[in-house]
């Protein structure tokens, strides 16, 4: 079974020592079990992490696991909502907010994800889009929470286009909806590429990003 690596960076979160200790018990276990979780799915899909994986990787008993979820599916949810959720929106969303100047700031939101991240690893891909992948068919409420990442990035897209048609730096004519989809859509594919080629061919795909983001002038 394929393992993550303890890396610091956007989802581990449990690094402040003193909020730490100041936890309850009970809510450290919990945490724990989310975080570990996150790994393990990560690098090994949803479907194929079972909870007796994540018991061993934890070393909570599983009525630790069952204690704080009912099932799976539930501990799922929680942890896009409370793991994936805060580090995508800080990678994805927040380079974006207060947008001066579209064309520099979307693409190095791009670079910085697919280059500079310290967490992601070019073998398993982009975690939310694995998700969507091989959850959001088959479960709605996967789905529903998996699409507010989606949709809060795709506002965030759209929110710094429509300033830099204000402001003069992208052209008028510019459709930010379609801009935002083919944007998003460029990075699920380089992603799942990645997972083949490895991490050569993001540089390809950045300058043709590049390329592409000028054009919108």
């Amino acid at each position: 079974m394929n393992t993550v690596p303890d890396l610091p960076g956007l989802f581990f979160t449990f690094e402040n020592h003193t909020k730490w200790y100041l936890m309850s018990k009970a809510a450290a276990t919990r945490l724990v079990i989310l975080q570990k979780s996150f790994r393990l799915i990560y690098a090994n899909g949803y479907q194929a992490t079972s909870i007796d994986d994540i018991i061993a990787t934890t070393k909570v008993t599983k009525g630790a696991f069952f204690y704080h979820f009912k099932n799976k599916d539930e501990m799922g949810l929680a942890m896009i909502k409370e793991i994936m959720y805060p580090g995508m929106y800080q990678a994805l969303v927040q380079p974006l907010t207060d947008s001066q100047d579209p064309v520099t700031e979307i693409y190095a939101m791009m670079k910085g994800l697919l280059l500079t991240n310290p967490f992601f690893d070019v073998r398993y891909g982009c975690p939310a889009i694995n998700l969507i992948d091989e959850m959001a068919p088959l479960n709605k409420q996967f789905n529903k929470a998996l699409s507010i990442l989606v949709l809060e990035w795709q506002k965030a897209i759209e929110a710094s286009l429509n300033a830099g048609k204000t402001s003069g730096k992208i052209g008028r004519e510019i459709d930010a909806g379609q801009t935002a989809y083919f944007i998003m859509s460029g990075y699920g594919g380089i992603r799942n590429l990645g997972k083949i080629y490895g991490k050569t061919c993001y540089t390809s795909y950045l300058s043709g990003l590049k390329t592409y983001l000028m054009s919108l002038r």
